[in-house]
């Protein structure tokens, strides 16, 4: 824990007045909003280590490695006793939009949080610029900050400090400002008078995020199995996806956004003010081909300060042949993309190559039953009636395309 000096400047003020400073400063310094706890997360620490021994972390070992210092903040760091949390709004609303791009199998859907730049390190240096401030009017400021960089329990101590309340997807939800925000955490020895906690969830009898799970990954309310979510298998796992994972990943090629897509909260959202989590790369727009193509100075180069770059070249190809092989087109569009899985065969990894022949047999195979359609069709002139209806809700399809739904669950919420 830092140990901020002090200047003789420094006054004598009351934690309350500390406190509304805080949050006057946090709001100075680009935080949608900012709470305070204490380091009480007793209530929370039963289901912690229930879902570590439910091997619900899979292969995040650094989830189970610390064992009560995650749950236990002062054991994290010594002398702590109360927490200021911050969050920052990251939902681009200029970026091309969401829903369109994951209704587009041949585009590449990333998560929105990493359209933009890294946001760990742009956190932290706000959260040592707040940590700044208060050391100038405070005697014997202890302090460590934090942006999903150390054995923190994020949610539940967010949830405490009054910033939302863990929703049935496990994300911090606030009913004014939905979830699309980054999380961040000041650990100090400042004895500060905290925020009313929210104590009730707010989804009601609203299950729309678990029935919209691409993998079905939400177990139980506010648990998440990581082995079948599609953020952990794109980002945190490193090994062969799972085979009977891998039809239900989509276009997903980093990360996964639907349990917040269909979640009525969103519609509370603001837009980030930040230029730097604002779509720069032009991800939110490009086509798995295209980013399949890049070699790895060019994933290297263009993902420069991106977060994306952390799961590596081999990583990045296996998610992208997994999506490819996804793909559902044209004979002559398939055909295409096979070609282009071809070019990197034993180019790249041996782990890249298993998915990549798994996706040339899957695409092979939905051509393979496209063939055996055609000739039905052409030895069947019974088949006019069907061809009528086929060209119908294809009119149907064109009318209602700015009217995406999901694939599950009844409507998509995304800020104004």
């Amino acid at each position: 824990m830092k140990n901020a000096s002090i200047n003789d400047n420094t006054q004598n003020i009351t934690p309350e007045s500390l406190s509304l400073l805080i949050k006057d400063w946090g709001k100075e310094l680009g935080f949608a909003d900012i709470g305070i706890s204490d380091t009480d997360l007793s209530a929370y620490e039963a289901q912690h280590f229930n879902w570590i021994g439910e091997n619900f972390h899979g292969e995040m070992e650094y989830m189970a490695r610390h064992g009560t210092k995650r749950t236990r903040p002062n054991e994290l760091e010594p002398g702590t006793i109360s927490v200021i949390s911050v969050r920052m709004n990251y939902f681009d609303n200029d970026a091309e939009l969401a829903t369109q791009q994951l209704h587009s199998p041949e585009k590449a859907y990333i998560s929105r949080y990493a359209l933009g730049k890294d946001y760990h390190k742009l956190i932290r240096k706000r959260l040592q610029a707040l940590a700044n401030k208060i050391a100038e009017v405070t005697d014997d400021f202890s302090y460590r900050a934090f942006a999903d960089s150390a054995p923190v329990l994020e949610r539940p101590i967010a949830e405490k400090a009054g910033l939302g309340f863990i929703g049935k997807n496990s994300l911090i939800i606030h009913p004014r400002a939905g979830s699309w925000f980054f999380l961040g955490e000041i650990y100090t020895n400042l004895a500060l008078p905290v925020d009313k906690p929210f104590t009730k969830q707010g989804c009601g009898p609203c299950t729309a995020c678990i029935q919209e799970c691409p993998t079905q990954a939400i177990v139980d309310n506010a648990v998440i199995d990581a082995r079948r979510c599609i953020s952990y298998l794109t980002i945190e796992f490193k090994g062969s996806i799972p085979l009977e994972l891998r039809p239900l990943m989509g276009n997903r090629i980093y990360g996964c956004d639907d349990c917040q897509l269909v979640c009525p909260w969103n519609k509370f959202t603001d837009p980030t003010h930040e230029n730097a989590f604002k779509n720069q790369m032009d991800l939110d727009s490009a086509t798995l081909v295209e980013l399949w193509n890049w070699n790895e100075n060019q994933f290297l180069k263009k993902l420069e300060g991106s977060p994306i770059r952390r799961i590596g070249f081999i990583q990045w190809n296996r998610n992208l042949a997994v999506s490819m092989g996804n793909v559902e087109a044209s004979h002559a569009v398939l055909e295409q993309i096979i070609n282009h899985l071809q070019t990197k065969l034993g180019k790249v990894d041996a782990l890249v190559d298993e998915h990549i022949d798994w996706a040339i047999n899957q695409l092979k195979s939905r051509m393979d039953l496209a063939s055996q359609n055609i000739e039905t069709e052409v030895t069947r002139p019974d088949n006019l009636m069907e061809k009528e209806k086929e060209k119908e809700t294809e009119k149907e399809e064109h009318r209602a395309k700015n009217a995406i739904k999901p694939f599950i669950a009844k409507k998509y919420y995304l800020p104004k």
